[in-house]
Formats: structure tokens, C-alpha cells, sequence
């Protein structure tokens, strides 16, 4: 396994993954930051002015200093509302890992390492899974969802509902990942050792051979905070994902979507252009990390 001082070094050689880490690093700071840092705050009623909707960015004739990037339709600035729904996008893509990790992890262990008819029922209920749409899903959970709540409702919990479905949607792909792990460790010495000295099942599957088992974990977790903002912003985008009171990057795509033909390109235009670099970063550092962490696909390695 490889230490985090050669992982460290060959993050420095890589030009790549440096500027990728940057530009991740730089959309977690804005977005953590944002109401110490931005310019107004989208959800404050107070200071927004629907009177200054529709401005183009300070640069362009018409614009306003105050709005770098311009107004929406409703007079909330669009670099503003930028760093806010960055925020709201990453959390929602985390949040969603999380859930898969937890239950993917679980189950993927609990498959490689018991094998049988455990192991057989829970990769055909991965498979399952995996054969339904991610997108499909959500879009039957979150219409019913909308359908049966008031709209207040739903804006009070979308988030959680957005992690949740997204969550339960992905969780085969760690848990087939996890598995394929197991079944390559649990025959090993280390573990027949623990076996032999007493240990429970339990211990023997969370604290011997679930650490060694991780380095690919690592790698998906990365690439699926990816996906799962992708997923969110399609959602946001159809109109089934956060509402517009509380803008994702998705959401501020779709709300100036309807504007850009008449004129009015910078409400969606920046937005995307902030998913775009998110997902290109993310994806990048997990394509780096899988390079790195498996030493078949070590690049000049060869």
C-alpha cells in the first residue's frame, strides 16, 4: 500500500492532479466561505430588489458593479447565488456518498466474506439495483414526494430527500467494489491468524480486513461525489431537485435556462461553467488516485 509521503510526492509531479486539487480546493473555499465572502446573500428576502433582475455583468453595458456576473430574474446575484449553490451541490454529492459508503461498505463485507447464499441474494439484489436507473428512481420517489407534500414541505426537506434517494440508488457499486476486495483478502495469512486466535466474525471483518480493503473505496468515493452532483443537477434541471429558494448549481442552470434565448445567457452560462470545472476536478483527482493507488495502472510505471 502505498504511504502518504510517496502519495504526496506524486501528487507534486503531476501537473494535472495539482491544478485539478486547486480548482477543487478553491470551489470548497468559496463554497464553505460564502456568507463571510459573497457579495449578497440569495436566501435574504432584504437584500434582494427585484428591480435590479435581469442586469448583465458589470462589464457589459447596463451592468452594475455591485453584480460582477449579473442578476437572475428575481434580482439575486449570480455570483452570489454561485458560491451559495456550490455549496448546497457538494453537500448533497458528499451527503449521497456517505449513504453509499455506509450501506455498500456493509453489505459488500458482509457478502465477500460469508459467501453462500448470503453472498449470492445480496449481488442479485445488487443486480437489481443496478438495472433500475439512478435518474429513473429518483424521479418517481421525488414526483410522489412533491405530490403528496405542500411545496413549503418539500423545500424544508429536499436536501435530505435528494442524499437519501441518490444514496440508495448507488450503493451496489461500493458494495460489489468492497466485495471483490474482500474476497481477494480473507483467504490471506493475517486473516487465518485472527481466526485462529479467537475472534469474532465481526472483529475479524471491521478491524483486519475492511482497512486493507479500502484503497478502492477511496478511488469510487471519489468519482461517485461526481456523479451524484450530476445526478442532483439533472434532477434540479427536470425540476425535481432543490427548489428555487434554495439554489444547487442545477437549479441556478435550470432557473436561467428559460432567459437565454432572450438575451440573458449569464444565469445559466456561469453556473455551468462552475458544475463543469467541479465535475472535471473531482473526476480528474479520482482518475489520478486510481493510477496511483493500483500499481498495474501506475502511469510511466510500466
Amino acid at each position: 500500500m502505498i504511504t502518504w509521503s510517496a502519495l504526496l510526492k506524486r501528487f507534486i509531479s503531476d501537473p494535472v492532479a495539482i491544478i485539478a486539487g486547486f480548482v477543487l480546493l478553491l470551489l470548497i473555499l468559496m463554497a464553505a466561505f460564502a456568507p463571510l465572502i459573497a457579495p449578497q446573500n440569495p436566501y435574504d428576502l432584504m437584500q434582494i430588489d427585484v428591480m435590479d433582475s435581469d442586469m448583465p455583468p458589470s462589464w457589459k453595458p447596463g451592468g452594475d458593479p455591485r453584480f460582477w456576473l449579473g442578476t437572475d430574474s428575481q434580482g439575486r446575484g449570480v455570483l452570489s447565488t454561485i458560491m451559495y449553490g456550490t455549496g448546497i451541490s457538494l453537500l448533497i454529492g458528499i451527503g449521497a456518498v456517505i449513504v453509499q459508503g455506509v450501506l455498500g461498505i456493509t453489505l459488500g463485507l458482509i457478502a465477500g466474506y460469508k459467501g453462500g447464499w448470503i453472498d449470492s441474494f445480496l449481488m442479485r439484489l445488487a443486480d437489481i439495483q443496478m438495472s433500475l436507473s439512478t435518474l429513473m428512481i429518483a424521479i418517481i420517489v421525488l414526483a410522489l414526494f412533491q405530490a403528496a407534500f405542500d411545496p413549503s414541505v418539500y423545500a424544508e426537506y429536499a436536501i435530505f430527500m435528494l442524499i437519501f434517494i441518490i444514496g440508495i440508488a448507488e450503493w451496489p457499486k461500493f458494495a460489489r467494489t468492497v466485495r471483490a476486495s474482500v474476497l481477494g483478502e480473507k483467504n490471506k495469512e493475517y486473516v487465518d491468524a485472527a481466526r485462529v486466535i479467537g475472534l469474532p466474525a465481526r472483529k475479524v471483518m471491521w478491524g483486519h480486513i475492511l482497512p486493507n480493503a479500502m484503497t478502492p473505496v477511496l478511488v469510487i468515493s471519489t468519482i461517485q461525489v461526481a456523479e451524484a452532483i450530476m445526478t442532483e443537477a439533472a434532477l434540479s434541471f427536470l425540476g425535481l431537485g432543490m427548489p428555487v429558494n434554495k439554489p444547487s448549481l442545477g437549479s441556478l442552470i435550470r432557473s436561467g435556462f428559460e432567459y437565454i434565448f432572450s438575451g440573458s445567457w449569464w444565469i445559466t452560462f456561469y453556473p455551468a461553467l462552475v458544475l463543469i470545472a467541479l465535475i472535471l476536478a473531482l473526476n480528474l483527482l479520482g482518475d489520478w488516485l486510481r493510477d496511483v493507488m493500483n500499481p498495474k495502472l501506475r502511469r510511466g510505471d510500466e
